[in-house]
């Protein structure tokens, strides 16, 4: 009887990897919440005024495609995100790399950083419109000031966590200052370093939409604030739901860059 139970065909149980689960739940979870809103606004158990159906949105999202303002302020708050970003983020890793490797320069920036950084970024805005003034200049200026710190300090820790044993190693090769830099402490900090740029970006896009409301004509910030000047909740809701989408997809470039730069750490 054994004998033939163990002729039978097996039939095989289909299961799900953890990492296909994990994509299914992010892909699901907020469509249901989405359907979850739809219903609620459609049998008037939220307020509509305030809480737009979602199919409401999409119908504004959709007319402002049309006539292309929503792509112009988009385009117009990404540039100025990414103009930010290399100015304040090149001048943070350079810092934090060095500040990790040279201790005196360490004991002279630290306690700059460690005073300055608890200051809320937003708070900075009028400053920064009293020395730029209304362009660019303030605009690009907040983003920057969002990305330095994160890029910065997370270069500095990912240095100080490298081995010893490498530096070692660099020092007893003569290996000059920049080789040390370029190839021990920067590929050695990568992985903190992703972990700041990603910060420094999602810290950007909060600092730039903060910017645009204050004394801008364009921008995904002006979209949010103008509409709600003249009660346009709809466009209010697309300002908001576009820069949620941008800051998820610039997450997602961010983590295939950070397998292609940190291939070590998968």
């Amino acid at each position: 009887m054994s004998e033939i139970a163990a002729t039978q065909p097996q039939t095989k149980r289909w299961t799900m990897s953890e990492a296909a689960r994990d994509r299914l739940i992010n892909f699901v979870s907020p469509i249901a919440l989405l359907l979850l809103w739809e219903v609620l606004a459609r049998v008037h158990l939220i307020d509509t005024r305030f809480f737009p159906a979602p199919s409401s949105i999409l119908q504004t999202l959709v007319a402002m495609l049309e006539t292309g303002e929503l792509q112009r302020h988009t385009l117009t708050s990404m540039r100025r995100l990414a103009i930010g970003m290399v100015v304040g983020g090149v001048p943070a890793l350079v810092i934090g790399v060095t500040m990790g490797l040279n201790s005196v320069l360490r004991a002279a920036v630290d306690p700059l950083i460690s005073a300055t950084y608890p200051i809320p970024k937003s708070s900075i805005l009028p400053l920064a419109l009293l020395v730029f003034g209304l362009g660019e200049s303030s605009k690009i200026f907040m983003v920057a000031i969002g990305v330095f710190y994160p890029i910065a300090m997370n270069a500095m820790t990912g240095v100080r966590e490298i081995n010893k044993i490498y530096l070692d190693v660099g020092h007893n090769f003569k290996a000059s200052r920049w080789n040390v830099f370029r190839t021990i402490a920067l590929p050695g900090a990568m992985p903190m370093i992703m972990t700041g740029v990603k910060l420094g970006v999602g810290m950007g896009l909060v600092l730039i939409a903060i910017s645009e409301m204050v004394g801008a004509k364009s921008g995904l910030g002006y979209l949010v604030w103008n509409a709600w000047e003249t009660f346009s909740v709809d466009q209010m809701y697309v300002g908001l739901f576009v820069i949620a989408l941008i800051g998820f997809v610039l997450t997602l470039i961010l983590n295939e860059i950070e397998k292609f730069v940190v291939p070590w750490k998968r």
